[in-house]
């Protein structure tokens, strides 16, 4: 069972990475695509991502984990044949949002069905060793993108097919099918509308401030738009009742700060890995395999640092060891900030920092995600998961979004001055990151019946 359901989560993680690998060779085949286009071939697949996840959990809490997942599977790789297929940016965008909407079915769902078969005590090393998958596909993403890459971008989205189509085979014998969990009403789908056009929004006028400028009425305008939609948003979620984002959740402590850390850390880790492809392959004119094996160290460290980190976590609490994380993972960045330069040498320059922020990758992305879900009750697995899941999707988008909208197309001479202050940014978020795990770090994490009690209370204040 635990085959199938890491065959897929890799799957769906591998793809985050060798797009990232993939873009600049995307942009030549498509005539030279400007990288405000470009990233929303990323952006469009995590807005739709992050909008539809809590969707998918509670359709799985009422209907069952396996036929969800089962579908989700399904849908991302049939999808990934038409991104293969796609004949320009726009075409592949659109295929990204099909793709984006089966890993929305897969993902909260995977998670679920795992903890659906693991003893409560085990829960938390069951959902490290399932986060611990993201860091398998992330160290070998970048080599494997570069090598598809040679082969021809569109192999970065076939390479889904033979994986997706044992995955599901698998699946359909071996995966458990226990009832729906809970009846209740259907998701708040103008809820999703209105948080896919917040976030759609906000990184459009992120992206697109560079050309208008910081301070100009369109730029503006967009911020403002982005941020009423959103209050917008939070109000309905407040009323409906089967909203986006069950607020009651957010008032378990250990719940609320592992999403908020989780979010902020996302923010710096895909703004890290866009930034580190345009680095080697625009400024030190790597080719894509290159920029693979130059990346690689990094996420190499995770999975060894994720399976080997539950003693640690046990003896100083989750708070601790992904505060430590974060600040290493910062760390990292500053060290860019300070060292790279176009006649800087690999080994002393970025190296090194890519050694850090795998260390603090690997300490903080499965330790929080542990932390999160072992703060909720059993009946409210796939939605807490969902939460952090669309939390770190946010993330994702406005990571890209703020290096884009930093970067800009700067002249030549202009490049290292314009990666500093990315590199600033990045280190800026993971230290927000850090801030976040003080409430973990104070107090210990409750337990899932204390979580259920605040729930069941914040719930009943609502009413």
């Amino acid at each position: 069972m635990f085959a199938t359901v890491a065959a897929a989560v890799f799957m769906s993680n591998l793809d985050l990475f060798i797009v990232n690998a993939a873009l600049p060779a995307i942009g030549r085949s498509f005539g030279g695509s400007g990288l405000g286009s470009l990233s929303w071939v990323l952006n469009g697949y995590a807005i739709v991502f992050a909008a539809l996840l809590v969707v998918a959990g509670r359709v799985a809490d009422r209907s069952g984990h396996k036929p969800v997942f089962l579908t989700g599977l399904a849908l991302f790789t049939l999808a990934s044949v038409g991104c293969a297929l796609a004949p320009d940016v726009a075409t592949l965008v659109a295929a990204r949002l099909v793709q984006a909407a089966g890993a929305a079915l897969l993902m909260p769902t995977s998670l679920a069905l795992l903890l659906d078969t693991t003893a409560p005590e085990k829960r938390a090393g069951a959902v490290r060793a399932w986060a611990s998958i993201g860091g398998i596909a992330a160290g070998l993403g970048p080599v494997a993108g570069g090598l598809l890459v040679e082969a021809g971008w569109p192999w970065v989205f076939i390479v889904n097919l033979p994986v997706g189509i044992a995955a599901f085979t698998l699946g359909v014998k071996v995966l458990p099918s226990p009832a729906g969990a809970e009846k209740s009403p259907l998701p708040d789908l103008f809820g999703a509308a209105l948080l896919t056009a917040s976030i759609a929004t906000l990184a459009l006028g992120l992206i697109k401030a560079p050309d208008r400028g910081w301070t100009s009425t369109g730029t503006l305008g967009g911020l403002a738009a982005a941020v009423l939609l959103g209050v917008w948003f939070v109000l309905r979620s407040a009323r409906h009742p089967a909203p986006i984002v069950e607020l009651p959740l957010l008032r378990v402590p250990a719940f609320a700060s592992a999403a908020a850390s989780l979010t902020l850390f996302t923010v710096a880790f895909a703004g890290m890995l866009l930034g580190t492809v345009l680095w080697c392959q625009g400024v030190w004119g790597y080719s894509a395999l290159r920029t693979g094996f130059a990346i690689a160290p990094g996420p190499l460290l995770v999975p060894p640092v994720a399976l080997r980190i539950g003693p640690a976590v046990a003896r100083f609490g989750a708070g601790r060891i992904a505060l430590a994380g974060t600040v290493l993972f910062a760390a990292g960045i500053l060290w860019w900030a300070a060292t790279l330069d176009t006649g800087s040498a690999y080994a002393t320059s970025l190296l090194p920092g890519m050694m850090l922020t795998g260390l603090g990758v690997g300490m903080t992305l499965p330790v929080l995600t542990g932390a999160s879900a072992a703060a909720l009750p059993p009946a409210r697995f796939a939605t807490g998961s969902a939460i952090t899941s669309m939390g770190r999707q946010i993330g994702a988008v406005l990571g890209v979004a703020i290096l884009v909208g930093i970067l800009g197309t700067p002249a030549p001479g202009d490049a290292v001055a314009a990666f500093q202050h990315c590199w600033y940014a990045v280190a800026a978020a993971s230290l927000l990151a850090a801030c976040a795990t003080v409430p973990l770090v104070r107090k210990p994490q409750p337990a899932a019946t204390k979580a259920a009690d605040v729930i069941k209370a914040a719930e009943a204040g609502a009413a």
